[in-house]
């Protein structure tokens, strides 16, 4: 019988014989980059390996499926990775999954705790949650489970991912496996810890003000947030002001678009639409060359009185100078969002922090700072948060103008480097950690506003082994340019990316 790629050869010299191209699906069939025979171990594949081991017999969903759920047990108490696990359930779905030509069919991606699963126990982060189990499935949920995807589990958020750093009262702190003392980020937190301490091969994320970004930059991930309206929160979680959308977490970049493929998808009722990839499928991209680009750039914060550490700033400069050697024009511009954007988007986030109900006598279950932002939020009247949306979109349309005469727009991500798990409650104050927030992750939460695609580039890591990542944006409905760019980068520097692994591995 003819090897996975044999048989890959064999097929697209059939198809051409016909004169026929080979579709977007058998687009993923390529020959593997890495062998299952060649690597240590089954985590050590990427998901669109498992993948092509699964279709070509060396592995069975089940044996990936056992895999992971055996190191979920080993490691997940010292990462904080997981709220739930769903074992039982997903030996059950490895051993009964449908046939399907999806490129992912038989890899696990867990779910993270913001995102109903039909049947199982869903906290959002937050103890006044527990005990609620969730009536029906997400509309992504749907879709990852029909593409032959295994759910492993839950994984940890911040309580109604509001914090961008994952500590709760329902489950361990979510800690970067490159170093345990450190925060994993948020509010993908347990997405992202899971995906880097190999307690999955990718993850579903989402992200209302740079919460896949983040924790990718934390944990030396690739992560992508998608236009506005490219997937639905359907059924029941609304999208109102847009800022917040799924999307996905991994270790390459083919393997988030493979999976943003998957997820993209839209429901009647929906908001917001994003126009569909021009070549079809976004993993089309990771073989196209993006051509020169102009690329913008700026490091000025939008948050008054932030400094940037000088680590960051390294990294921002380390991935100016790859993508000026790629051939790509980078140009200095002023920040393009001004700082009077910044209390508009506070009074909205006060807002989203009353979005989930609370029974008056689970409300002492809640955490400092989310009782801190309700408070804020129950006080704001209507008109207040109407207008904040009115000035927002405002500042958006004015920024625009700036950004979208350059194809890609590059920034940190964070301004520090991952920090210490406590740190930002370590205050004396709810107000003060807020500020630390602000302070922190004054990047990305601009994409959210604008509705525009960015991704994290896991480019740089500190002499002390601390990865810090850097943001790229692009033109609203474009993840296109930045897979091809993305794909650019990561072959340029080849090892560097993709080869480093923590010592939990």
């Amino acid at each position: 019988m003819p090897s996975g790629a044999e048989f890959t050869l064999l097929w697209r010299g059939f198809v051409d014989l016909l004169g026929l191209k080979v579709g977007i699906v058998s687009s993923y069939l390529r020959p593997s980059s890495l062998p299952f025979s060649s690597v240590a171990d089954i985590h050590d594949l990427t998901a669109l390996e498992q993948a092509a081991a699964v279709r070509d017999g060396e592995l069975s969903p089940v044996e990936i499926t056992q895999h992971y759920l055996d190191r979920i047990e080993r490691l997940n108490p010292q990462v904080g990775a997981y709220v739930t696990v769903t074992a039982e359930r997903a030996l059950a779905q490895a051993g009964n999954l449908p046939e399907s030509d999806s490129p992912l069919r038989g890899v696990p991606i867990p779910i993270k705790d913001l995102n109903l699963v039909k049947d199982v126990p869903i906290y959002f982060g937050s103890a006044s949650y527990e005990g609620f189990i969730a009536p029906v499935d997400d509309s992504v949920v749907e879709r990852l489970r029909d593409a032959g995807t295994i759910m492993l589990g839950k994984t940890a958020t911040p309580e109604f991912g509001l914090p961008c750093y994952t500590e709760t009262y329902v489950s361990e702190p979510a800690r970067t496996p490159w170093d345990l003392t450190r925060s994993a980020g948020g509010s993908s937190g347990g997405a992202a810890a899971a995906v880097a301490a190999g307690l999955a091969p990718a993850a579903q994320g989402s992200d209302g003000a740079g919460s896949i970004r983040i924790p990718a930059s934390v944990c030396g991930l690739y992560g992508i947030k998608p236009s506005r309206g490219r997937i639905s929160f359907a059924p029941i979680i609304p999208d109102l002001a847009g800022l917040s959308t799924n999307g996905p977490i991994t270790r390459n970049v083919a393997d988030a678009a493979a999976l943003l493929d998957v997820m993209t998808h839209n429901n009647p009722g929906d908001h917001y639409w994003a126009p569909p990839p021009a070549l079809g499928s976004f993993y089309a991209y990771t073989e196209r060359e993006p051509g020169r680009l102009r690329i913008a750039r700026y490091s000025d914060p939008v948050v008054p009185d932030t400094q940037v550490d000088p680590e960051v700033m390294a990294a921002y400069e380390s991935a100016s100078a790859v993508l000026s050697s790629l051939g790509h024009e980078v140009v200095d511009i002023p920040t393009p969002f001004g700082a009077d954007m910044v209390p508009e988007f506070v009074t909205m986030w006060y807002s989203f922090a009353c979005m989930h109900p609370v029974a008056d006598e689970l409300v002492p279950k809640l955490r400092p700072l989310t009782t801190w932002l309700r408070e804020r939020g129950f006080a704001t009247p209507a008109p207040t948060f109407l207008q904040a949306q009115a000035a927002l979109q405002l500042a958006t349309r004015f920024a625009l103008l700036v950004t979208d005469e350059y194809d890609a727009v590059l920034t940190p991500t964070v301004t520090q480097p991952p920090r210490p798990v406590g740190w930002f409650e370590d205050v004396d104050d709810p107000e003060e950690t807020f500020e630390r927030m602000k302070r922190f992750a004054p990047f990305a939460a601009t994409y959210n506003v604008s509705g525009q695609p960015a991704v994290n580039l896991p480019l740089y890591w500190t002499p002390e082994g601390l990865p810090i990542g850097v943001m790229v944006a692009g033109k609203f409905g474009d993840e296109g340019t930045l897979i091809s760019l993305s794909a650019q980068v990561e072959a340029a520097v080849g090892g560097f990316w993709g080869d480093r692994r923590p010592a939990i591995w």
